[in-house]
């Protein structure tokens, strides 16, 4: 199975690392993981100030600051992944890579607000199960 892991670096996410040790058979060589994060847009105001290189360099820190523990359990678990970091809103971007990876599974923390708390305040997950087509999994 091609699992994707949508990560932000959030005790969410620790929290959904947490499960799936917990859950040995989401674990294992026999799946392929593709391990995702997505860096929020610098406003264009700002973006105006600063070069290209710059910019690049900035999200692949932001990038690899929320990749390194992930990498850790990765490695831990002796598994493979692939890393992906995309800029944008979180929750079209999640659906985005989940369609064009081809993934069967998208696997995600998520704060476990209410209906209407995340009417209210809007839910990264809420999106996420909203426009994609790819089953997902929500750990709370």
């Amino acid at each position: 199975m091609k699992i994707l892991l949508a990560v932000d670096g959030s005790e969410h996410t620790k929290r959904m690392l947490a499960w799936m040790a917990a859950h040995e058979e989401w674990l294992g060589p026999e799946h392929q993981y593709v391990v995702l994060t997505v860096v929020p847009p610098i406003p264009p105001h700002a973006m105006e100030f600063l070069d290209a290189d710059y910019l690049r360099s900035y999200d692949n820190e932001q990038a690899e600051a929320v990749f390194k523990p992930i990498r850790a359990f990765i490695d831990q678990h002796k598994l493979q992944a692939t890393y992906v970091h995309e800029v944008g809103h979180a929750g079209d971007a999640i659906a985005e890579v989940a369609a064009e990876q081809k993934v069967d599974m998208l696997v995600m923390g998520s704060h476990g607000r209410g209906a209407l708390a995340g009417l209210v305040m809007g839910s990264v997950a809420t999106r996420v199960v909203a426009v994609c087509k790819t089953p997902v999994l929500l750990i709370r």
